[in-house]
């Protein structure tokens, strides 16, 4: 039985991917930053590391027998002292750093699709920098590259709730978001794989305009879209980055650049953009 030090298992990510490698039969470690964490995990995996990513000196131990890593670690908004710098990059160095001094046998990290198609995003710059430090590591790596969540497509539910959805552009771009479950399994599937870099995508491909669709008819709702054309898009960005910190524009500026490219990747996966809004607003209707 293979031993797996989970990273990032509180996320939306980190949470389906406990559910695949238990599944799979892996032995888990999860690495937690608070008590309540330790507590709602520690049902599920098979151990749990209170310590905090960002500082090496309260993770000593936490390889001890580990022969995979597995890392999600990541912030959208910089926010309680903690930085892409702090965090995107230097967690996850913190993280390599000791299974380059263990037995690990290969590490895997989860940064963003089309990286490349988008430069000088603060937090892109972060992962990035990482992706480079791990290319350079004598260990054998995989990087993961999901064009999006399913969870990040929320917020398309939640404009169209509130009776319109703002688009950036003419809503013809191509995007095919993942859920977790899915990409769980793909990142399982790299502990055995030689591949050192995999782009991720669901298996439904959509247009901006289909996915505001999509959200919509879940709720039952009539179509009503704004689309708003990039160039005043990118002149706020701008705007943003001389006037306030990147706490507040990071997210926006990501945001942004992101749905002003295709974000179509490889698809894998099952599971449906629809089912998923359908679900949500069927919760939605249960709690009102």
């Amino acid at each position: 039985m293979k031993r797996v030090l989970l990273a990032g298992a509180s996320g939306y990510l980190g949470r389906a991917m406990l559910a695949e490698l238990k599944t799979r039969g892996y032995w888990v470690r999860v690495l937690v930053r608070t008590e309540q964490q330790q507590q709602a995990l520690s049902q599920i995996a098979d151990d749990t590391f209170l310590g905090q990513a960002t500082d090496i000196d309260t993770l000593s131990g936490l390889m001890d027998g580990i022969d995979l890593v597995f890392t999600s670690i990541g912030i959208t908004r910089q926010k309680d002292g903690l930085t892409y710098e702090s965090v995107d990059y230097g967690a996850n160095l913190n993280l390599l750093t000791l299974a380059e001094n263990s037995k690990v046998e290969k590490f895997i990290y989860v940064s963003v699709f089309n990286a490349d198609k988008l430069p000088g995003i603060k937090i892109i710059q972060a992962k990035e920098k990482f992706v480079a430090r791990l290319k350079s590591s004598w260990l054998p790596y995989c990087v993961i590259r999901p064009s999006g969540f399913f969870a990040d497509m929320k917020e398309f539910l939640v404009m169209a709730k509130s009776g319109r959805v703002y688009l950036l552009g003419n809503g013809q771009l191509r995007f095919n978001p993942i859920s977790g479950a899915d990409l769980a399994k793909v990142c399982c599937d790299m502990f055995q794989s030689e591949q050192t870099e995999v782009d991720v995508g669901g298996p439904e491909v959509y247009s901006h305009d289909q996915i505001a669709e999509l959200a919509f008819k879940a709720l039952g709702e009539p179509v009503k879209m704004t689309h708003f054309p990039l160039w005043l898009v990118g002149a706020l960005v701008s705007v943003m980055r001389w006037l306030s910190p990147v706490s507040v524009y990071g997210p926006v500026e990501f945001f942004a650049k992101a749905m002003s490219v295709d974000m179509q990747a490889p698809c894998y996966g099952e599971e449906s953009l629809e089912s998923f809004f359908v679900h949500l607003a069927n919760i939605d209707n249960r709690a009102s």
